[in-house]
C-alpha cells in the first residue's frame, strides 16, 4: 500500500468513526499529533535480537537494568531454553500463555532515550510534559526518564490498542523530530525497513499484525495522557517502576 492510499484510509476511518461514533473519542486531556503510517517492528522481554549487540538483548531496556527479573521473565515461550514469542489472542486478554507478567503486558519503545543518550538528554525540556506535576523539577536528574510509562495509543485499519513506553530504539536514540514533532516527520532510521517502534507481543496480537516476529507497515500512533486512556486489557496491569540502572551498568 502507498503512503498516500494509508494516510488516505486513516483519515476516512477517523471521519466515519466520527459520524457513527464507532471510534470517536473526545481527549480529556491536551491532544498530541498522529504520527501516520509508521513500519512497527516487534520485540519481546527476554529476546536476544543480537548477542554481540549493545542494543541487543531484551534482558534489559533503556531504562530498566533489570527488565527481565522485574518483568517475570521471558515474555513468551521459553521451553526449549531459547526466549521466543508467541501468538497473542483476545482469548486472555493477549496476555502471555506461559507465564504471569508482573508488569504490563503492552509495551512499546520510540527512538528516544531521554537518559543515557546525550543528544536526547539535551533536549529533555522540549518534551511536551517536561513541566507537567510529576515530571517538574528532573531536568538535570540523570536517574530519571520522562518516557518511562508514557502511554501511546496505537492503531492499524480498523484496531485500536494502548500501551506503555519501557524502552528506547529501535536502532535510533535521539530522534526528537520525529518522536515529538508535529508535522508526522519520518524516522531518521532506515533499519528494519524504516520502523520507527517496536511493540510487544500483546500489542501485535492487539493490532492484529500480518506476521508474528517481522514488521508492520501502516500502523499509527500517538503520546495519550493517562485519562485517555480507555478499559482494556492494557489496564489490567498498569508499569508504575521508574528508571532504574542501579545494577551497575549503562542503558543502551
Amino acid at each position: 500500500m502507498s503512503d498516500w492510499m494509508c494516510r488516505a484510509g486513516f483519515k476516512m476511518r477517523n471521519w466515519w468513526g466520527s459520524l457513527t461514533d464507532s471510534s470517536a473519542k473526545t481527549l480529556a486531556s491536551k491532544a498530541f499529533s498522529w504520527h501516520l503510517c509508521v513500519v512497527a517492528t516487534t520485540f519481546w522481554v527476554g529476546e536476544i535480537h543480537d548477542p554481540n549487540a549493545a542494543d541487543g538483548s531484551q534482558m534489559f531496556s533503556a531504562y530498566d537494568g533489570s527488565w527481565y527479573e522485574r518483568y517475570g521473565g521471558c515474555d513468551g515461550d521459553d521451553s526449549d531454553g531459547t526466549c521466543n514469542t508467541e501468538e497473542r489472542n483476545a482469548s486472555n486478554g493477549y496476555f502471555p500463555k506461559n507465564m504471569e507478567p508482573l508488569e504490563n503486558p503492552f509495551y512499546l519503545d520510540l527512538p528516544f532515550n531521554d537518559v543515557s543518550n546525550p543528544s536526547a538528554f539535551s533536549k529533555r525540556h522540549l518534551i511536551p510534559w517536561a513541566n507537567d506535576p510529576g515530571y517538574a523539577g528532573n531536568l538535570d536528574n540523570e536517574n530519571f526518564s520522562y518516557m518511562k510509562n508514557r502511554w501511546v495509543e496505537l492503531r492499524l485499519k480498523e484496531k485500536t490498542c494502548f500501551a506503555q513506553i519501557q524502552d528506547a530504539g529501535p536502532a535510533v536514540y535521539d530522534d526528537f523530530g520525529y518522536v515529538f514533532g508535529e508535522d508526522d516527520a519520518r524516522p531518521k532510521s532506515d533499519k528494519y525497513a524504516g520502523a520507527g517502534l517496536d511493540v510487544s507481543p500483546a500489542v501485535a496480537g492487539c493490532l492484529g499484525f500480518e506476521e508474528l516476529n517481522g514488521t508492520q507497515a501502516g500502523v499509527a500512533w500517538r503520546f495519550v495522557e493517562v485519562d485517555d486512556v480507555p478499559e482494556g486489557p492494557w489496564k489490567t496491569i498498569v508499569t508504575t517502576s521508574g528508571y532504574d540502572w542501579s545494577n551497575g551498568t549503562t542503558g543502551s
